[in-house]
């Protein structure tokens, strides 16, 4: 099943609170999830809360490019 993000707020450091479109709402956890070279903008804080949510992608993005599969987001959410 995948389903769409439609909406995300920065919590707190690299903490996120997204909504799903069924209306499901997940506390992701990415500070450990930030390697590679595209993720590495985001370690700096005031670059990881640029997160914005890509209607065409169904996730969240950032302006560099980088962006995380809703299904994984999903998976390793935390029901909030």
């Amino acid at each position: 099943m995948l389903l769409d993000i439609i909406d995300v707020k920065c919590l707190s450091d690299y903490k996120l609170l997204l909504t799903f479109e069924n209306g499901e709402r997940r506390k992701v956890d990415l500070e450990d999830r930030l390697s590679g070279p595209i993720f590495e903008p985001l370690k700096n804080k005031a670059y990881f809360k640029q997160v914005y949510v890509d209607p065409e992608l169904g996730t969240i993005a950032w302006p560099d490019g980088a962006d995380k599969a809703p299904d994984t987001l999903y998976k390793i959410g935390v029901p909030y």
